[in-house]
């Protein structure tokens, strides 16, 4: 599993000119899934970003998380992290997850930090979308499991 974790003062998804999807001050999340991922992989994860303490405390230091400030999360799959670009000039797919296997997941880690009781926006799985954010610092994590 790969994600991109981004510090956001707001992001969007529009899908075919509709904004489907929008939160404040929060994180986005872009989500991916390879073979050989499980359901231990997301609740890791899922808990991980939850409580990374990548917000500002009163002096600047990077001590708070997004459950401490009430922040919201977006949550985008994102198909094109499971790419392989060291060979060639297009990237490989062959370490992606089928597709049913990848939504299951994606649908789980939703799931999962929806227990939270933070507000949490989705793009649609499998879908062409316009991701839009302002990256707060800017501040970008990868995280893998």
């Amino acid at each position: 599993m790969k994600i991109i974790l981004q510090r956001v003062t707001r992001a969007s998804v529009v899908i075919k000119g509709e904004r489907i999807a929008a939160i404040s001050k929060g994180l986005l999340v872009l989500f991916g899934v390879e073979k050989h991922d499980d359901e231990e992989k997301v609740i890791f994860l899922a808990e991980k970003i939850l409580n990374l303490r990548v917000f500002p405390d009163g002096k600047g230091k990077m001590n708070l998380s997004c459950i401490d400030i009430c922040g919201e999360i977006l949550v985008v799959s994102q198909f094109t992290l499971a790419g392989d670009c060291s060979k060639g000039r297009r990237p490989g797919f062959d370490n992606a997850a089928p597709p049913d296997v990848a939504q299951l997941l994606y649908q789980k880690f939703v799931q999962q930090i929806s227990k939270s009781r933070l507000k949490i926006a989705t793009g649609k799985f499998g879908v062409d979308m316009q991701v839009e954010l302002i990256n707060d610092g800017p501040v970008t994590f990868t995280l893998e499991r």
